[in-house]
C-alpha cells in the first residue's frame, strides 16, 4: 500500500508510507479529511478572496492580500523552488495534490451554510498559506504607530509606549540539559502563544516512513512539521524572535499617460508596475484594487492621491520573500530527515521567515538555542519607522548572521524577552515570563517530563507590581509618603477595603480567583481614564490607513500594553496618575465583580464563521505576562483571543515519554468526537500522551 493512516484515542493522525512523497500526499489528504473548512479558509485568505463567501468584514484583509501580493510571491517563491530544490518542490506538489484528493470527498457542514465548493489547491498555494499566516508577525504596523504616537506626543513617546512594557504576546519555550532531569537527557518544552482559532492553528501528526519518523506540531495547509517535532534522536521548538525583518517606505507617486511613477533615492521618477483587481464580496456589489508596486515593494496602503482621508500618503512594503523569492521551505525535508542537532542547525540555514529562536536537543547530549530566519542589514531608521523612499542611505545592503547563545546553569529560556534576537529586534516582550520561567527552573535541581505542566500553567503576574506600587501609595500618612498630600488620595471605606484586599493578593491570576477579578477591573479603570486624558486626546484618533492595521494604532490597546511604562515614567504628560487610580479605585469599590477573574476571563477563539451551538466558553486562567499567558486587552475586555495553541514536552530520553495537547481537538469537523476532546486537558494543564508505535494505534484506512 502507497500510505497508510492510523489514529490513536484523540483522534490524532498517523500517517504511515513508503516515501516522503507519498508520505506528504498522505499528510495532504488526512488534513483535508480533519481541517477541509479551515483549508478553504486559509487558502481564501492567501489569494485575498476570502471576501466573496465571508462577506465585507474581510475586504479589508483581502484588500492587503491583494496589495502586498501574496499570492504572486508564493508562486515566484515555488518558482525559485523548482529551480533551486526540485525535491522539495516536487515534494510541495504531492502535499497539494493530497489535499485536493482529500477535498473531493469532504463533507465539512460549513460549506453549505456558505454555499461554497472546495476550490482547487495549486503547488504554489502551501507557501501563500505560511506567507498569509506569517506576514504580520513581524510587526511591521508598529512602525506606523511609532510614528502616529511621535507625532502628537513628542519624540519620548515612542519609548514610553513601547512593547517592553506588557506588550506583545508571544510564546515560551525551555531547554533543560541532561545535567538537570532525572533522566539524563534533555527535555524541549513550551507553548506558542497565537490567537485561538477553531480549528486549532496546529495539528498534532505523526509522519513516518523509511526515511524519518517525526512526531510533531504541522500547520494546517503546509507540509511536515516546522515549528516543533520530535525525531526521536532530536527534537526541536521555536519561539517568535521579534525580529525586525520588514519595511515600510513612504512613496511619492504620481500618474502619468503611462501608469505610475514613483520617486526614488536617485531623484529620478521610475515606473511602478501598476495592475487592477477585483473582489468580490458576498452580498455586496465588488470592489476594485489598484496594485502598485515600486521598486522597494508592492503599495499596501493609499497611492498617488493619498489615503482614504486624503492625506498625502503612500507606504509600499519590502519583505523578504518579494526580494528573494525564497520562503526557506528549503529547510523542511532535512528537519524531517535531522538525527542530531547538527543537523537541524544546518537545515535552519535555509530558514527564511518567520524569524525564529531555536532550541533543539538530542539523545548523545547536544545542545543547540541559536536565531533562525533572514534580516536584512539597513539603518537603525527603518526600523523605527517608515522611511522616505525617495532619500537615499535607506536601502538593504546584505543579510545579518543569526545569533547563537548558550545555556546557564544548564537551561536556557525563551520567551520573547530580549536574548540572542536583540540585535535583530527593536521592541521585545517584557522579561515578565522569561524570569518567571527561569526562577521556577532554578528551584529545583532535577526535572522530569511529567513535571512540566506545572510551569505551563504558572499565573504569577509580575507585570502587577506598578499598579498595586500606586494603590498602596493611597490613603497612607503623609509622613510615611511625603507625596501627593492625603486630602489628594483619601479613600472611602469601601476603596480602603478593596486597596488592602489587593494588596495581601498573592498576585497569582487564577479563574477561580476573585481577588484576581477586582486585580483586573482595576487596572481597565485605570486603563480607560488615562486613554480619556486630554493629554493623550491628540493620540485618541488613528490615522487613515486601511481597517486591518487599525488594531495597531488604537490608543486603548496601546495603553493597556504599555500600563507599566506609564506608571513608572518620571512624569506623563502632567497627569496626575495617583489621581487616576485612586478615581479607579473608588469606582471599582462602588460596584465591585460579581464573581471570580474566570467567570469575565473567557476564551473567545476565532472563527470564519458564528458559532451556532450555543455553547458558553470556558473561563481561563492566566493573564498577558503570566507564563499561561491567555492575553485579553485590559480597558476593552477581559475575554482572551490569544493564548497558548498547544503545548510539547519534548523528552529526549524516551520519545513516548513526551506529552501535548492543544485548546480544541485533532478534529476539525463540528459534532466530530475530537472537535473538542482535547480541551478539558488543555483547561487543566493536563497532556495527553505522545504515541509513536503503531502496534498501540488503530489502522484507519490504506490508501
Amino acid at each position: 500500500m502507497s500510505a497508510e493512516t492510523y489514529r490513536d484515542a484523540w483522534g490524532i493522525p498517523h500517517l504511515r508510507a513508503q516515501d516522503a512523497h507519498e508520505l506528504a500526499r498522505a499528510q495532504g489528504r488526512v488534513t483535508a479529511r480533519d481541517r477541509a473548512w479551515q483549508l478553504e479558509v486559509e487558502r481564501h485568505r492567501a489569494q485575498g478572496t476570502s471576501a466573496s463567501f465571508l462577506g465585507p468584514e474581510a475586504l479589508s484583509w483581502d484588500r492587503l492580500a491583494r496589495r502586498a501580493r501574496l499570492a504572486d510571491t508564493a508562486r515566484r517563491c515555488f518558482t525559485a523552488l523548482e529551480e533551486n530544490d526540485p525535491e522539495t518542490a516536487t515534494w510541495v506538489r504531492a502535499y497539494a495534490g493530497g489535499v485536493n484528493e482529500g477535498l473531493a470527498a469532504c463533507d465539512a457542514p460549513e460549506f453549505a451554510r456558505v454555499d461554497l465548493t472546495p476550490g482547487h489547491w495549486e503547488p504554489w498555494t502551501p507557501l501563500a498559506v505560511w506567507l498569509a499566516t506569517h506576514i504580520l508577525f513581524a510587526g511591521f504596523p508598529a512602525k506606523l504607530w511609532r510614528e502616529h504616537i511621535t507625532a502628537h506626543l513628542g519624540p519620548d513617546a515612542a519609548a514610553l509606549f513601547a512593547a517592553d512594557g506588557p506588550g506583545t504576546a508571544g510564546s515560551n519555550g525551555w531547554l533543560v540539559s541532561g545535567d538537570r532531569t532525572v533522566t539524563g537527557h534533555a527535555i524541549v518544552a513550551g507553548d506558542p502563544h497565537r490567537f485561538i482559532e477553531d480549528p486549532g492553528v496546529y495539528q498534532q501528526i505523526h509522519l513516518s516512513c523509511p526515511e524519518f519518523d517525526v512526531v510533531g506540531l504541522a500547520v494546517p495547509g503546509v507540509p511536515g512539521i516546522a515549528h516543533f517535532g520530535h525525531t526521536g534522536t532530536v527534537a526541536w521548538a521555536i519561539t517568535n524572535a521579534m525580529a525586525d525583518y520588514q519595511d515600510l517606505y513612504r512613496e511619492r507617486l504620481r500618474r502619468t499617460g503611462a501608469g505610475v511613477e514613483a520617486l526614488g533615492p536617485d531623484g529620478t521618477w521610475h515606473r511602478a508596475a501598476r495592475h487592477t483587481e477585483t473582489i468580490h464580496v458576498a452580498g455586496e456589489d465588488t470592489v476594485e484594487v489598484e496594485v502598485i508596486e515600486t521598486d522597494r515593494g508592492p503599495v499596501i496602503a493609499g497611492g498617488p492621491e493619498g489615503l482614504d482621508d486624503g492625506t498625502p500618503a503612500a507606504l509600499s512594503l519590502r519583505y523578504p520573500p518579494r526580494v528573494t523569492a525564497d520562503l526557506g521551505f528549503g529547510a523542511l525535508l532535512p528537519l524531517l530527515r535531522a538525527r542530531r542537532v547538527g543537523d537541524v542547525d544546518r537545515a535552519l540555514e535555509a530558514w527564511a521567515e518567520p524569524v525564529n529562536v531555536v532550541q533543539a536537543a538530542d539523545t548523545e547530549g547536544g545542545l543547540l538555542h541559536r536565531v533562525a530566519g533572514r534580516v536584512p542589514v539597513r539603518p537603525a531608521a527603518n526600523g523605527l519607522r517608515p522611511v522616505p523612499a525617495w532619500e537615499p542611505g535607506h536601502e538593504w545592503t546584505g543579510w545579518h548572521t543569526p545569533p547563537r547563545a548558550g545555556l546557564t546553569d544548564g537551561v536556557a529560556v525563551m520567551a520573547n524577552q530580549r536574548g540572542p534576537a536583540t540585535p535583530l529586534g527593536v521592541e521585545f516582550a517584557p522579561p515578565h515570563r522569561a524570569d518567571r520561567i527561569a526562577a521556577l527552573l532554578a528551584g529545583r535541581e532535577r526535572w522530569s517530563a511529567a513535571d512540566m505542566p506545572a510551569i505551563h500553567t504558572d499565573t504569577h503576574l509580575a507585570s502587577a507590581a506598578p499598579l498595586l506600587d500606586h494603590i498602596a501609595a493611597l490613603g497612607v500618612p503623609p509622613d510615611e509618603a511625603p507625596a501627593p498630600p492625603p486630602e489628594a488620595t483619601a479613600l472611602s471605606p469601601e476603596a480602603t477595603a478593596l486597596r488592602d484586599r489587593l494588596l495581601a493578593w498573592d498576585r497569582h491570576m487564577d479563574a477561580d480567583s476573585a481577588d484576581a477579578a477586582a486585580y483586573a477591573a482595576v487596572r481597565a479603570a485605570v486603563v480607560r481614564r488615562l486613554a480619556a486624558h486630554p493629554a493623550l486626546a491628540p493620540a485618541a484618533v488613528p490615522p487613515a490607513y486601511p481597517e486591518v492595521l487599525q488594531p495597531w494604532l488604537a490608543l486603548v490597546p496601546r495603553v493597556a500594553y504599555a500600563l507599566e511604562h506609564l506608571l513608572r515614567a518620571d512624569d506623563l504628560y502632567g497627569i496626575d496618575r495617583a489621581e487616576t487610580v485612586r478615581a479607579a479605585l473608588e469606582e471599582v469599590a462602588a460596584r465591585p465583580p460579581a464573581g471570580t477573574w474566570g467567570d469575565t476571563h473567557r476564551l473567545a477563539p476565532w472563527r470564519a464563521l458564528p458559532d451556532t451551538s450555543g455553547r458558553p466558553e470556558p473561563g481561563l486562567a492566566g493573564d498577558h505576562d503570566c507564563v499561561l499567558c491567555t492575553s485579553a486587552v485590559p480597558g476593552l475586555t477581559d475575554r482572551a483571543a490569544r493564548g497558548p495553541a498547544a503545548r510539547y514536552v519534548w523528552d529526549l530520553a524516551d520519545r513516548q515519554h513526551s506529552r501535548w495537547v492543544v485548546p480544541l481537538g485533532a478534529s476539525g469537523v463540528p459534532g466530530s468526537p475530537h472537535h473538542r476532546d482535547q480541551q478539558p486537558l488543555w483547561l487543566d494543564g493536563e497532556l495527553a500522551p505522545v504515541i509513536t508505535d503503531f502496534d498501540r494505534l488503530t489502522k484507519e484506512t490504506d490508501d
